[in-house]
């Protein structure tokens, strides 16, 4: 049996493909002006199996009469199918920061959502990114390559952004800005898991941002925990919709 999972996130879209419980394809777009446009692309593409859409553009397939979900029930259900027994999720996404915690059945317990600014966010290290001249692929490697010392505000791009440009001015080398960019995100990831979780388990990370390898060895030394990235982190949510369809649930 196949089935189809649309994440139509704020920053990209992702479908998966699972025939038989195995991913067969995957894709991962750039936004476009259209999201609904490239959604039904997907559609198309598959033809009449079961199909949910998640993510923060969900309602956008309701037209086409294809159900949506949460894409926090979406990444529970995807973690799940990675790791039968994860229980605390952290999603790095392009605009917002989610924890989730799972009980042993891997029902959501409990969870926390950072949604009112894009500071710890991929948009937020993109922004830095750019200000400090690096690809966003090459970002994370930069920030080990930098030197300990400097604080930046966790709290506000806005106010992160003006930091970061003073310290170029005052000579600051880019890779130190860097360093403290990644251990600003860090901080405020942390202090999100911190409030949710109340044991030592394995922390599973998801969404674009886990794929900064920066970010995942801060937040082992931070949480003193062991972090786990999925294969292919940024289709989590979009496998979990799959997963979802393939069950009708």
């Amino acid at each position: 049996m196949e089935s189809l999972g649309i994440d139509i996130g704020s920053r990209t879209i992702k479908s998966v493909l699972l025939s038989d419980g195995e991913i067969q394809e995957w894709e991962v777009v750039e936004p476009t002006s259209r999201p609904a446009e490239t959604a039904r692309r997907f559609l198309a593409k598959y033809g009449s199996i079961p199909v949910v859409a998640t993510g923060y553009g969900r309602n956008l397939l309701e037209i086409e009469d294809v159900p949506s979900v949460t894409e926090i029930k979406a990444c529970a259900r995807g973690i799940r199918h990675y790791s039968t027994d994860a229980c605390t999720i952290l999603d790095i996404g392009g605009q917002d920061l989610k924890a989730i915690q799972l009980d042993a059945s891997g029902r959501i317990a409990k969870f926390e959502m950072n949604d009112r600014c894009a500071a710890g966010t991929g948009q937020f290290l993109e922004i830095m990114a750019d200000k400090l001249g690096f690809p966003v692929a090459d970002f994370g490697s930069a920030a080990q390559n930098g030197a300990a010392g400097i604080s930046i505000s966790p709290v506000c791009t806005v106010f992160a952004e003006s930091e970061v440009i003073g310290l170029l001015n005052k000579g600051t080398p880019p890779n130190d800005i860097a360093l403290a960019v990644h251990q600003s995100v860090v901080k405020k990831i942390a202090g999100m898991y911190k409030r949710l979780s109340t044991s030592n388990d394995t922390v599973h990370i998801v969404g674009g941002g886990a794929m900064n390898t920066c970010v995942k060895e801060l937040l082992e030394d931070e949480l003193l925990v062991k972090v786990h990235v999925p294969a292919n982190p940024q289709i989590v949510v979009a496998l979990g919709a799959a997963v979802i369809a393939s069950q009708g649930t």
